[in-house]
């Protein structure tokens, strides 16, 4: 599945921490605090355990939605808009 993580996280620290592990997990960075990329549920469920341990729950937000490729084929890109092409149904691995 189609997963975006989009964040707004005051702590340069767990910001910093937090992109890294999107990147970890294989998620593409399309704006400075959105991430897009394929997971599969058990990758999904383990990207939210570890953001969860990083944030501030009383002041962070962090959003993942999921969508299929349908989906991401409606959405209207604008501008500078991120290369579609890089989103495929290939699951990624997550190597820590």
């Amino acid at each position: 599945m189609i997963i975006w993580v989009l964040y707004d996280i005051q702590n340069n620290k767990a910001r910093t921490k937090v992109s890294k592990i999107c990147k970890q997990a294989g998620l593409y960075r399309v704006q400075y605090s959105c991430f897009l990329g394929t997971l599969n549920d058990d990758q999904k469920d383990s990207l939210s355990l570890e953001i969860n341990e990083l944030i501030n729950e009383e002041i962070d937000k962090v959003y993942i939605f999921q969508m299929n490729k349908t989906q991401l084929h409606g959405c209207k890109m604008l501008g500078q808009a991120f290369d579609e092409k890089l989103i495929t149904d290939e699951i990624k691995s997550l190597f820590f």
